[in-house]
């Protein structure tokens, strides 16, 4: 009876997820599918990168938008009432501006300082044309303080705006227009801003001195107009 010889066994080989391993190193164990993902995966994850960037510009391309900045309305009766009260000088606010005429800003400076600085006011509006339009004023040496809020210190002529004669300027480089009037016994008032001169004469017009106790003070983006 011949013996037959066993047949030698190979040994087994080391799986792709075990080769190489550095010694001490933990082993995770992973599917093929997985492995395969992992190392060949590049074109699907560029893939996946392109439908993502897809995605996000359609939502971008209908989500609705503006450009246009979104300017504020300020409620600027407790400055008025300041400066009708404190001011050293006589103030000057609009009234009975159409509600077109929407306030934007509002700042004082100089007021409770003992007299140490020249007192101002800044008020400023989006006008129905969709201009800036402001009203700056101050006690200020006239000859330092209009050229400055007029962005020009040259003339380009006059306009008469209630019988009163205001001065004009005109910037084209920041295209901007300005109307300026000294008050023999007050201060400098002048109206500037992107809008026109039509435009600005209307503010100018309406214009009316603050006599202290008599200026209410309301929740109001406007000043109330007295009777």
């Amino acid at each position: 009876m011949t013996d037959k010889t066993p047949s030698s066994v190979p040994e087994a080989e080391d799986s792709p997820h075990e080769q190489d391993v550095p010694a001490g190193r933990p082993v995770v164990q992973v599917s093929p599918a997985v492995h395969k993902r992992l190392t060949t995966g590049l074109g699907g994850f560029a893939l996946a990168m392109a439908a993502c960037l897809v995605l996000v510009l359609a939502i971008y391309a209908v989500t609705p938008r503006s450009d246009e900045e979104v300017l504020p309305t300020v409620d600027y009766s407790s400055q008025l009432w300041a400066m009708a009260n404190d001011a050293p000088y006589t103030a000057y606010a609009p009234e009975g501006l159409p509600a077109t005429w929407r306030p934007t800003s509002s700042r004082l400076h100089g007021l409770g300082d003992g007299g140490g600085e020249p007192v101002a006011w800044h008020l400023g509006f989006l006008t129905p044309g969709d201009q800036y339009a402001a009203l700056e004023q101050s006690d200020e040496k006239a000859s330092d303080f209009v050229p400055r809020m007029a962005n020009s210190s040259k003339p380009t002529g006059t306009m008469q705006v209630n019988g009163q004669t205001w001065t004009k300027y005109h910037r084209k480089d920041k295209h901007a227009n300005s109307l300026a009037l000294t008050l023999p016994d007050g201060p400098s008032l002048v109206v500037t801003g992107t809008a026109t001169y039509q435009e600005l004469a209307i503010l100018a017009g309406s214009l009316k001195p603050q006599t202290g106790k008599d200026t209410p003070l309301v929740p109001s983006g406007a000043a109330t107009p007295r009777s």
